[in-house]
């Protein structure tokens, strides 16, 4: 039950902390989302400022093990990267970790800002690690740079979202990700034309 009612705090203070932000998200909402008394919550965190840290990482957790779903999927590099800029999101919602960029609290504390910057910057390291992977087998040009193609990868989905939620319309979001998988297309390396010879 112990280990239970920790979960249950985290997982209350993730969706409070996304419907409300920082300031919002008070203890006694946490308890009664959770459903656990004040005391279960202070025997496991020593306030509100730790518990949000705490359900932050665990937000970037979630964030990568949902891209780790495309990005370590079957297909060439470009399939598994496109599949990650096309996979069904809640777009209207935006992204229950950048989102938090916003949040005037979030960013004035390092302890809660330090789990969204980790998130981010482990998605952006995971997507240039696949480049890498296929600048090495010849699927992408050599004279792409994988770690800002990466960034803005990143900054696409991120952009999308905003601008989507600024227009309260999906298709924003959708032009965003199929205009940077019109991109990667064009960084692909030519085939070889010795290939179909020697067939």
């Amino acid at each position: 039950m112990t280990s239970e009612s920790r979960s249950r705090l985290i997982t209350a203070t993730r969706e409070l902390l996304a419907e409300r932000g920082y300031t919002g998200t008070s203890p006694q909402l946490i308890q009664e989302r959770a459903g656990v008394g004040q005391g279960s919550m202070y025997h496991h965190f020593a306030g509100k400022p730790g518990l949000a840290a705490a359900a932050l990482a665990e937000s970037g957790d979630a964030l990568l093990a949902a891209a780790a779903g495309s990005f370590d999927g079957p297909g060439s590099v470009f399939d598994r990267v496109a599949h990650y800029l096309r996979r069904e999101r809640p777009v209207l919602h935006g992204c229950p970790v950048g989102r938090m960029t916003e949040d005037p609290e979030v960013m004035a504390s390092d302890a809660l800002r330090a789990p969204v910057e980790l998130a981010l910057q482990r998605l952006q390291a995971r997507i240039s690690e696949l480049l890498v992977e296929g600048q090495r087998s010849g699927e992408f040009s050599a004279r792409i740079a994988p770690a800002r193609l990466a960034a803005t990868i990143a900054a696409t989905v991120q952009g999308g979202y905003v601008l989507s939620k600024a227009s309260r319309d999906v298709q924003p979001f959708t032009d965003a990700v199929e205009g940077m998988i019109e991109l990667l297309q064009s960084q692909l390396a030519p085939a070889d034309p010795t290939l179909s010879e020697r067939a």
